[in-house]
């Protein structure tokens, strides 16, 4: 874990005091970081944060040698929930953590009433996130981020790596075989959207940031959960900071509370869209794939921001998932 040179007294609410040294996502969270966003409201600090730990996560990552994305300028998104995987994955890392004695067989109920009826409906609901947030802060707080980590690592194997939505992981790949950088953003906590996304092959994850001290869960939230126009945010603060130009990147989603995500890139798709998202795609002729139907990869087409350069990469990346 990195940390910083010396202990300092964050600012903002949440802060470390003293001693502790407040960190991102296990990443030690810089004082120029909050200072920049403490000021702000809730999403774009929320936004800003998640930004902050994906540009932290990727400095420290061990590249071996590789060369760098030869596309250096356009970029894609992807939401997690019902797009790239199947359900939540938050119920998922909740299942994994019941099985593990970290919460009762009461708060477990919750999480799977919550995770049918997003199944169900296909929407996020508002009120449930924030539940969920308030549930997921008061027992991880006081646990050490090393801990939760490394549960996250197997309860990705043992729940989620069978729940990927095969039409969108070959998407992301089609961006990838051509030249450019591939990120999560999800609500789910950061922690766990960067492990899905290094077990994906993508480049990074942007996700909700939470607050620790000296390795340590402190129950609190930087900013709030990443959703809705905090998803926006996130991706304007990761482009400022890798040079992306986000009428050349993509964004894909299956809710209508991703709209301002969606809106803030120059091809906007909807995957496995619900009713309302399915409307405003309609309106804005925006490209609709939904996997649900069962449709193979390969059948789902290139979107546009690609261009034709990309077409022997995206027919790869669909012949490999149908040998599947």
């Amino acid at each position: 874990m990195v940390t910083d040179p010396e202990p300092r007294t964050p600012t903002g609410d949440g802060g470390a005091t003293g001693n502790g040294r407040s960190e991102v996502a296990g990443i030690a969270e810089s004082g120029q970081v909050l200072d920049r966003v403490t000021a702000l409201d809730p999403a774009r600090r929320a936004g800003e944060a998640s930004a902050a730990a994906a540009v932290a996560a990727g400095d420290h990552e061990e590249h071996g040698g590789d060369d760098p994305p030869p596309d250096l300028t356009a970029a894609a998104f992807f939401d997690c929930d019902n797009t790239m995987m199947v359900g939540a994955s938050i119920f998922h890392f909740a299942r994994g953590l019941a099985a593990r004695k970290f919460f009762s067989a009461a708060d477990m109920r919750g999480f799977a009433w919550q995770q049918l009826k997003f199944r169900v409906g296909g929407r996020e609901d508002k009120g449930g996130i924030a539940g969920h947030r308030d549930m997921a802060l008061s027992f991880v707080a006081g646990r050490p981020v090393e801990e939760v980590v490394a549960m996250g690592e197997e309860i990705y194997d043992e729940l989620m790596a069978d729940r990927i939505w095969a039409g969108t992981r070959a998407l992301a790949q089609m961006h990838l075989d051509a030249g450019q950088r591939v990120w999560l953003v999800t609500a789910t906590p950061v922690e766990l959207a960067l492990i899905i996304a290094r077990r994906l092959g993508l480049t990074g994850a942007l996700g909700t940031v939470s607050e620790s001290v000296d390795g340590l869960y402190t129950g609190r939230l930087v900013g709030e959960i990443l959703h809705g126009p905090a998803k926006a945010h996130a991706v304007r603060a990761l482009a400022a900071s890798e040079g992306l130009d986000l009428r050349r990147c993509a964004a894909y989603s299956d809710s209508v509370n991703d709209v301002p995500m969606l809106s803030a890139v120059g091809t906007a798709v909807a995957v496995n869209p619900d009713s309302e998202l399915r409307d405003v795609a309609k309106a804005r002729q925006w490209q609709v794939r939904d996997f649900r139907t069962g449709r193979k990869a390969a059948r789902i087409g290139v979107p546009s921001v690609l261009g034709a350069g990309a077409l022997a990469g995206a027919i790869a990346a669909g012949a490999a998932y149908r040998k599947r």
